[in-house]
């Protein structure tokens, strides 16, 4: 290891977030300041692990990118677009939740430094330049949202929801190591850059009995796909979305994306990326199936967040889309994933005002009449739900068609045609809370709810953003799209 190998910004946006975590719980177990001090230290942790981020972007894009540690952290464009991704959606999900985090006293603290462990894990992920480096960031994303995902007490759902989630959570992480396992037995290494990393081994080396390796990237990419929701791993999406609380339900979604799209490019298309002709028709396969399931599954759902939770699935499979061109999608995937992060985080926001921070089901007549009786929220959603159907003038528009000329130009004409397909099928899930919100009147008599939900400032900011972002990156996304081909990695 050379000396200059050491760079203290590497790794600067994780120290900030565990210096922010450890003050933050320093501070309440010491002096129990409550949750304006809980959330000065979050703010100022992701603030600084923003500032990072974009630091690391201006510094090390392009041909300046290096690997530090080893190989073992990179500070690329890559990397740190994610941190430019990830940390505002953290601060996001927790301005639109902080009534859920101040609803549970003095243990809102533990909620805000797992939010913030969660984010940190998720940068390492993106960051990650070794695959066992991957896998620790991957478990400390992973177990933060275990937690959150059950973290209402009250309720059985919740409770059921976190342990499915740590269950084959679990599984899926098994697998993946033992995929790192295979690529090492075939390689001889874990690192995926340097001078006999995966990528320089694979580059100069003619496997004459590549099985191993076969099998190990294989196993490597259903252990990822778990995490991002991708058919047919989805299984324990629509029950943890359902039971977890509202609150942070948008950030379990957003940050999964962020971080297991990140993980997915980095492997497959620059560790794996002289075998393409082999992970890409399997990764072809994935997308197409994610979008058919997951699209199919939401027209059926009667409540919104399992709606949502299909949704999810669905846009899976566009964003996989993408990355079935190996480098050269790596900056559409980057600007679908950015935007429907955003997007997700403002529906959530929007569920959890209606139907309550703290609660899991949100059934969709809970919405009827939701028009007159809260018209930004129905707005806000409206415009959520029009962007995730990809209609014009929206960025989900410029999302699904920067995907879909990726796999076209990549030769792969049938994942389009049915992505095109599913995409105006979907419309009729999105547009129908719509009309129930503005058509269909305010369910009325016992045991129903009339009232007139609002949403705190936080949750205000959170849902202006979400809209500006949605429009403005809609009607002119060039500034975005010029902004993520700088963002490829080493």
């Amino acid at each position: 290891m050379t000396p200059d190998s050491l760079d203290f910004l590497a790794v600067a946006p994780e120290v900030a977030l565990t210096a922010g975590v450890v003050l933050l719980l320093l501070v309440e177990v010491n002096t129990k300041l409550g949750s304006r001090a809980w959330a000065v230290f979050a703010t100022l942790g992701l603030a600084a692990a923003t500032a990072m981020s974009i630091w690391q972007f201006v510094a090390y894009r392009a041909e300046d990118a290096r690997t530090f540690y080893s190989d073992m952290i990179v500070m690329d464009g890559f990397g740190a677009l994610a941190g430019m991704i990830v940390f505002p959606l953290a601060a996001l999900a927790l301005l639109g939740g902080w009534e859920l985090v101040t609803s549970f006293g003095r243990r809102g603290a533990e909620f805000v430094s797992l939010v913030m462990i969660a984010a940190a894990g998720a940068h390492l992920m993106a960051a990650s330049g070794n695959l066992i480096m991957l896998f620790i960031g991957l478990e400390v994303f992973s177990i933060s949202l275990y937690i959150l995902a059950g973290f209402t007490r009250e309720r059985e759902d919740a409770d059921e929801a976190a342990l499915k989630y740590f269950l084959l959570g679990a599984f899926a992480s098994a697998v993946f190591l033992y995929g790192v396992a295979l690529v090492f037995a075939a390689t001889g290494s874990v690192s995926i850059y340097g001078r006999g990393g995966i990528a320089d081994f694979l580059g100069s080396v003619i496997l004459t009995r590549p099985g191993i390796l076969l099998a190990g990237t294989a196993l490597l990419l259903v252990g990822l796909a778990f995490k991002v929701g991708a058919a047919p791993f989805h299984a324990w999406a629509p029950d943890v979305y359902q039971g977890s609380p509202s609150g942070v339900t948008g950030f379990l979604n957003a940050g999964a994306k962020v971080a297991g799209f990140a993980a997915l490019a980095r492997v497959l298309a620059v560790a794996l990326e002289t075998e393409i002709a082999d992970w890409a028709p399997a990764l072809s396969v994935i997308a197409a199936l994610s979008i058919v399931v997951g699209t199919l599954y939401a027209i059926a759902q009667d409540d919104i967040k399992r709606m949502l939770a299909y949704s999810s699935v669905a846009h899976a499979g566009f964003i996989a889309t993408a990355l079935v061109a190996g480098r050269a999608g790596i900056g559409d995937m980057w600007f679908y994933v950015a935007t429907y992060a955003v997007q997700v985080i403002g529906a959530f926001t929007v569920v959890a005002a209606v139907t309550g921070q703290r609660e899991g089901r949100a059934p969709l007549e809970a919405f009827s009449g939701l028009g007159k009786r809260a018209p930004v929220l129905a707005a806000s959603l409206g415009l959520m739900m029009l962007a995730m159907g990809g209609i014009p003038l929206t960025a989900g528009f410029i999302g699904k068609a920067a995907v879909f000329q990726a796999a076209l130009e990549a030769g792969y004409l049938w994942v389009v045609v049915l992505g095109l397909v599913a995409a105006v099928a979907g419309l009729f899930f999105y547009l129908r809370v719509v009309v129930i919100m503005y058509f269909q009147p305010a369910a009325t008599g016992p045991g129903t709810d009339t009232a007139r939900p609002s949403v705190g400032m936080g949750g205000r900011i959170v849902l202006f953003v979400a809209s500006a972002a949605t429009i403005v990156f809609g009607v002119a996304p060039w500034p975005l799209l010029d902004l993520v081909k700088d963002a490829l990695p080493l």
